[in-house]
């Protein structure tokens, strides 16, 4: 979270209860590469039948409307990311703790886990550079059409 605060991110399960353990055998066909620290895959195996159609539809981010009200979140920012993930970010990276983590960002509007992970620092890093009302209020909008039409999402 917004400064490294460690939160609880709730979501609806769309895994398998061992998807941690699986991730490590599977980092060999991580489609952000085997270098990068987020791991995104076409066709997961970890996620179950149903668990596709909650993530196609983003049913699985509905629970984190509870960490907006509790204040963790906020509805436009950077996603949150694991410890794992964030421990092993570079100086730049880290640039992203500096504002509030969000439901929805610019990568997800802009193509979601089809962006690389070093263009969604960048959009987020231009997101925090020029946040705003009217920023928050288009990124809510051009959310509506990005999860209806399911682009990137898997």
């Amino acid at each position: 979270g917004l400064h490294g605060r460690t939160f609880y991110c709730w979501k609806i399960r769309s895994m398998v209860t061992n998807a941690d353990a699986l991730r490590k055998e599977l980092l060999k066909q991580n489609k952000h590469g085997d270098g990068s620290i987020s791991f995104k895959m076409r066709d997961d195996p970890r996620i179950t039948r149903t668990g596709k159609w909650i993530r196609k539809l983003s049913l699985d981010e509905v629970p984190q409307f509870w960490s907006v009200l509790i204040g963790d979140m906020s509805l436009v920012g950077p996603r949150p990311h694991v410890w794992a993930e964030v421990s092993s970010y570079n100086a730049f990276q880290l640039r992203r703790l500096t504002a509030k983590p969000g439901i929805t960002c610019l990568w997800q509007i802009g193509g979601r886990s089809d962006i690389p992970f070093e263009g969604q620092v960048r959009l987020d890093l231009k997101y925090i550079h020029s946040q705003g009302v009217w920023e928050d209020i288009k990124i809510l909008f051009l959310t509506i059409p990005a999860v209806v039409l399911g682009r990137g999402a898997y």
